[in-house]
């Protein structure tokens, strides 16, 4: 199985499955795994965070049973993230990684995102905090540091930070370019074993300017599950830190 911690000689591909086959799931991880794909990527959306709903940890759990070598990278779009550690940890996923929209400052009454790391850690998974395009960050002029408020006192802890490239919810949509300065904030902050994930709207394009601003996991949904040829478009996102 992957290991996360060590620096990859190339960005990572990690499989969106929101935009493969519902009805052929297993087939088309099959295929993309086999096509050089680095990582399956589950998006897991309660309609409450986001306005839209989708698989769960029964997906997670049928995914483990039939591919028990791959990395299972859970993110969670949900309110209450906690309540579903042990559930995703049971159903055999890799990473798990929840919002810093929900999390103390950001949110009054949120969660504690170093408690929630140490918990995911605790039942054997990586842990990872995603970012929203909307959410500021240090210098946005509100007198405080943003996002940076929630991942700053976990960047010893953190084995993944996601920047989001579009707003989450749904497949599909276009690659938001100014997040990328999120991106070049983070980069220089996190330990050599931490990655750096990117995700929406990421297709051979749009993977240069990405892997130009530090990121190494590159998360790819319509335009890999949709590409007449699904190793170019692994082949051109392994060689996007290369490409001009």
């Amino acid at each position: 199985m992957l290991d996360l911690r060590k620096t990859p000689p190339h960005p990572l591909v990690a499989a969106s499955i929101l935009s493969a086959d519902f009805g052929r799931m297993v087939e088309e991880c099959k295929d993309v795994l086999g096509r050089g794909a680095d990582l399956l990527h589950l998006d897991v959306m309660d309609g409450h965070f986001v306005p839209n709903l989708t698989m769960g940890q029964d997906m997670c759990r049928a995914l483990r049973k039939h591919l028990p070598g791959a990395y299972l990278d859970v993110h969670l779009m949900v309110e209450r993230p906690g309540d579903y550690v042990d559930m995703f940890a049971a159903a055999g996923a890799s990473h798990f990684c929840f919002h810093v929209e929900v999390c103390k400052p950001l949110l009054k009454g949120g969660i504690d995102a170093g408690e929630l790391v140490r918990r995911i850690h605790d039942k054997g998974m990586a842990a990872g905090l995603a970012i929203n395009p909307p959410t500021p960050g240090p210098g946005s002029g509100n007198g405080d540091q943003g996002f940076m408020a929630v991942i700053e006192p976990l960047l010893g802890e953190l084995d993944m930070v996601l920047v989001m490239s579009v707003n989450p919810g749904r497949s599909g949509q276009a690659f938001i370019p100014e997040v990328l300065e999120k991106a070049r904030l983070l980069k220089p902050l996190l330990r050599p074993t931490t990655r750096l994930e990117i995700d929406g709207g990421i297709n051979a394009q749009t993977a240069r300017p990405a892997a130009a601003a530090g990121v190494d996991v590159m998360v790819t949904a319509s335009a890999l599950f949709g590409a007449a040829d699904r190793s170019a478009v692994i082949k051109a996102l392994h060689g996007s830190a290369k490409a001009g």
